[in-house]
């Protein structure tokens, strides 16, 4: 009935009552993220000196809402919010085939977790980036202009 993840999970949020000598175990905690939504650009595979390359390209995942007298009406207006997402793919196979296959305008499901870094840009200003570090790419759709 249950997935083997979902077991070990169960598994480590149960805990004894601890006494002094298990109060030094670590709290497990979790960092999941599920994205469904449409590629921005077409993939990118780049390579720092002395680590591993990394394949990076966008994601954009669409919000709607209807502004209304109620929560049932369907009168009012329609509004939609889109949010870009930058995901960066490290696992050497799921790298490989991102950048191979990976297309501009197709629709995927990324799975992964959420990481919040700095960089300083080339005017030497320090900034904040989030990044997506996908661990699971699901290919849902072809590219729209194939489908047209």
């Amino acid at each position: 009935m249950f997935r083997k993840p979902t077991l070990q999970i169960i598994r480590h949020c149960i805990r004894c009552q601890s006494n002094e000598a298990n109060s030094l175990i670590l709290e497990r905690s979790m960092n999941r993220v599920q994205l469904l939504g449409r590629v921005g650009q077409d993939p990118v595979m780049r390579q720092v000196e002395g680590r591993n390359p990394v394949t990076i390209f966008s994601m954009a995942t669409n919000e709607m809402w209807r502004s209304g007298e109620g929560e049932t009406s369907f009168t009012g207006d329609v509004t939609q919010k889109t949010t870009w997402h930058r995901i960066s793919v490290f696992r050497p196979g799921l790298r490989d085939v991102a950048y191979q296959y990976v297309k501009k305008g197709a629709r995927v499901m990324v799975e992964g977790k959420i990481d919040y870094g700095e960089y300083v840009d080339k005017n030497n200003v320090r900034r904040q980036a989030t990044t997506i570090i996908a661990d699971n790419i699901i290919f849902l759709s072809d590219n729209l202009k194939e489908r047209e």
